[in-house]
């Protein structure tokens, strides 16, 4: 079954201490849904507003999520050093390819699981979610718009889990809130350091709650006509510039140099196997939420950068790897500025389709959620 969650619900409402207006009050919107269409209403938060003067040293409403029910809330590979050869090696990880078909419990009946697909078009934003050949979607995704009557400030989150659903369903319904937590504390000037914080404290909360799995994030966050984007993973964003694509995020991968030197540096190794890196031989992404049997070499710290937002910005393209795998940068936004760049024929929801089909006749199996965002409705 799918339903919206509304703000001040017990997931969702801010401390009564938070001051933060980074998002922004949303309005009654709707969603639909291919299983069961949901309604939603919404109430404010209390205002908080960034007065950003420079880049600064590298950040309730209605707020969006999908949970583990299908609930809807509103390089190569290279060989390894010598220095590293005299170490012993940890224990390679084996996980079991079944493994990553459950979420949950695995008595928990497969047809729980009710919907194939999420669509969500809403003013400044559109999102399509389909399920590939796992029998549980793991991708989930948070948006907070129009906070406290603020309607130039937002928050987006993209989020792709893997060995279950479970941290893609902690961080969207958290990282927003520890985010905006941050914020408050540090203020305006430290965006950048709060959105960090607010990864690791997402991360350790959820390694509390001793689950298995992790996922991969990308968030932005729109505010006085600037745009703060960050990641951890593979998920990455991709912005219009002129019909020029521009990825403002790093896949974060084994594969990386820079990751493989971090991670050879705390005393683990890369595999490579049928092309693919890995972690210990089994994770392919090197940052994340979760993931606690490989913690120590798995961060969730998250690379961030700010941006102007130019006039030449046009659209954000948010998604989880299943696009990525299958459909290059460029290739997304040609496919989507027809149908984004124009006033006179706007149509994102198509757009966010029509990624998701290109990526799956090409052979994709996995997850895809795409997000697009009209950025010149936030400036």
């Amino acid at each position: 079954m799918c339903t919206v969650a509304i703000s001040n619900s017990p997931v969702f409402s801010p401390s009564s201490r938070v001051t933060s207006s980074i998002f922004c009050k949303s309005s009654p919107d709707s969603l639909t849904l291919t299983h069961s269409p949901s309604s939603c209403s919404s109430s404010p938060s209390s205002p908080f507003k960034f007065r950003l003067q420079k880049p600064p040293p590298p950040v309730s409403g209605l707020i969006r999520t999908c949970n583990d029910d299908g609930i809807t809330t509103a390089s190569s590979c290279s060989s390894i050093s010598p220095t590293l050869l005299k170490r012993k090696r940890p224990t390679r990880l084996d996980i079991p390819i079944g493994s990553l078909t459950f979420s949950g419990d695995r008595s928990t009946p497969v047809a729980e699981d009710r919907w194939k697909e999420v669509v969500v078009d809403e003013d400044g934003y559109s999102i399509y979610c389909k399920r590939g050949k796992r029998e549980k979607m793991e991708d989930r995704f948070t948006v907070n718009v129009d906070f406290n009557g603020e309607k130039k400030q937002a928050f987006f989150g993209v989020f792709d889990g893997h060995g279950g659903s479970q941290a893609a369903d902690f961080a969207s319904e958290n990282l927003q809130k520890n985010i905006q937590n941050e914020v408050e504390k540090r203020g305006d000037t430290e965006i950048v350091e709060a959105v960090k914080q607010g990864y690791l404290t997402t991360d350790s909360e959820f390694l509390k709650q001793e689950q298995r799995g992790g996922a991969c994030c990308v968030t932005a966050i729109i505010t006085s006509g600037n745009l703060v984007v960050s990641n951890a993973g593979d998920c990455r964003a991709v912005v219009s510039r002129g019909g020029a694509a521009e990825a403002l995020t790093s896949d974060h991968r084994p594969s990386r140099s820079d990751e493989k030197q971090r991670i050879e540096s705390l005393g683990g190794y890369v595999d490579c196997s049928r092309g693919v890196s890995r972690v210990l031989g089994s994770l392919a992404v090197s940052r994340g939420i979760g993931d606690r049997s490989l913690k120590q070499w798995i961060t969730a710290e998250p690379e961030t950068k700010m941006f102007k937002i130019m006039p030449e910005f046009e659209f954000l393209i948010m998604a989880s790897d299943g696009l990525w795998e299958k459909v290059s940068n460029q290739e997304a936004v040609d496919l989507a500025r027809p149908l984004c760049a124009s006033t006179d024929k706007l149509d994102a929801i198509s757009a966010c389709k029509k990624l998701v089909e290109l990526s799956v006749s090409r052979g994709s199996l996995d997850d895809t959620s795409v997000m697009i965002v009209q950025l010149g409705r936030f400036c």
